[in-house]
């Protein structure tokens, strides 16, 4: 059984939803949330933030202002 849950965000936010999505690494919008959604109950997406933020505690790597700067 499926419950469908709406979500808000804001454009930027969206357009890499969208973007992610086109690259057909997603079939859909709710796969690339379901995706995100498995991640995080692996616990991954701790690990992974713990590690950027250990490497920019080491100076390598680049500290983002905005959404901007990932182009």
């Amino acid at each position: 059984m499926r419950n469908i849950i709406n979500i808000s965000l804001p454009i930027p936010l969206t357009k890499i939803v969208e973007k992610e999505v086109k690259t057909g690494k997603y079939a859909s919008k709710s796969e690339f949330f379901r995706e995100l959604l498995r991640l995080w109950m692996e616990g991954r997406l701790i690990k992974d933030l713990e590690t950027s933020r250990s490497e920019l505690r080491q100076g390598k790597g680049k500290l983002l202002k905005s959404l901007k700067d990932l182009r």
